[in-house]
């Protein structure tokens, strides 16, 4: 799919508006009016939806696309936690996927003019962001590229059961990704409401109350699945793709089906790609100073640190208590550790 095509389609952010409210059907606002909710970090209400957390806007568009996505066995999926290296993981896979079409070192190359989140859009915010008209993948170019914060459960069945289409899945340290979450909810939430503090919102996201959680729901389904399948699902952490970045990226690669070859890595391709796809090269791009992504989310603050340990910045002795007894306790028999500092 051409980059010129990705920048034009529609989004809807993740933002529940009461403009976006209303552009639900009524079907819909029945649904959302029958689910439990809870006060969002970004916007006013979040909603308990198939076992997870999420705002009205994207259960239509989840919704929508369980009920029309039909997977080709070509397919990638680049599926993650919010705020665990999404933007990086996303780069890393449309350069190396598309390493053969888009030179790594030309200066043409559409990371220097788009942001990864249009080059690879997210299935609930922008390939089915329009409840008024199902998407048009003519434009698609093979293979075809998407994004997901969905829980492996809640895919659409096509993925999941008759297609043998890819999943590449990234998380990251809890204690980061909470950080990286609280500070990049206070940037972008609704104008209207107040800034959600720190103390409040460690408690929500221990008690799983955040966006596509609970977190550790989100880990293991497709922790599991990578068990079970793993020619079908790949499993990553941002600390490990930090630590050794050229390992993780060849693993990554030969997942895909296009290995790097002995003349590419002596010719220095895999370097180019970590190059070109680093947080400090992509956050100087122009688009990513000044771009936006959707109508109001600007991609400034899609780059912020891109640490590990920040989180030892904010968090006192007994969050850090609290919070690794919640990933002991639901994350520990099944053999998930992550890396706590540099």
């Amino acid at each position: 799919m051409a980059p010129t095509k990705f920048a034009k389609i529609h989004t809807i952010n993740g933002e529940a508006s009461n403009e976006e409210q209303d552009n639900l059907s009524q079907d819909m606002k029945d649904l959302i009016f029958s689910l439990p909710r809870e006060k969002g970090w970004r916007t006013p209400y979040l909603y308990l939806f198939q076992g997870f957390w999420c705002q009205p806007a994207e259960i239509q568009a989840i919704s929508t696309f369980q009920n029309h996505f039909q997977a080709k066995d070509s397919d990638v999926f680049v599926a993650t936690v919010p705020k665990s290296g999404t933007t990086w993981l996303k780069a890393l896979t449309f350069a190396t996927v598309n390493r053969q079409h888009h030179f790594i070192s030309s200066k043409n190359h559409p990371l220097l003019s788009f942001n990864p989140h249009d080059l690879v859009p997210f299935i609930e915010y922008t390939v089915y962001g329009n409840h008024e008209n199902l998407p048009n993948f003519s434009n698609f170019h093979e293979p075809r590229l998407f994004g997901t914060h969905v829980p492996f459960d809640s895919l659409s069945n096509s993925i999941k059961d008759s297609s043998n289409c890819k999943i590449v899945y990234i998380c990251r340290n809890p204690f980061d990704t909470f950080i990286s979450s609280w500070v990049f909810c206070n940037k972008i939430k609704q104008d209207s409401l107040p800034t959600l503090g720190l103390d409040e919102a460690f408690e929500m996201f221990c008690n799983g109350k955040i966006g596509y959680g609970p977190f550790w729901n989100h880990m293991l389904g497709y922790w599991k699945e990578s068990q079970e399948r793993p020619k079908r699902v790949l499993f990553l952490k941002y600390e490990d793709l930090k630590d050794d970045v050229n390992f993780e990226l060849k693993k990554l690669a030969k997942f895909l089906n296009c290995p790097f070859t002995l003349e590419e890595e002596s010719e220095g391709v895999i370097e180019n790609i970590i190059k070109l796809c680093s947080f400090e090269k992509m956050k100087e791009f122009e688009i990513n100073k000044i771009g936006k992504f959707g109508r109001n989310f600007e991609n400034k603050y899609l780059f912020r640190k891109g640490e590990i340990g920040d989180w030892t910045n904010y968090l006192s002795p007994s969050m850090v208590e609290n919070l690794s007894k919640v990933i002991e306790e639901k994350l520990s028999e099944c053999g998930l550790k992550f890396k706590a500092k540099n």
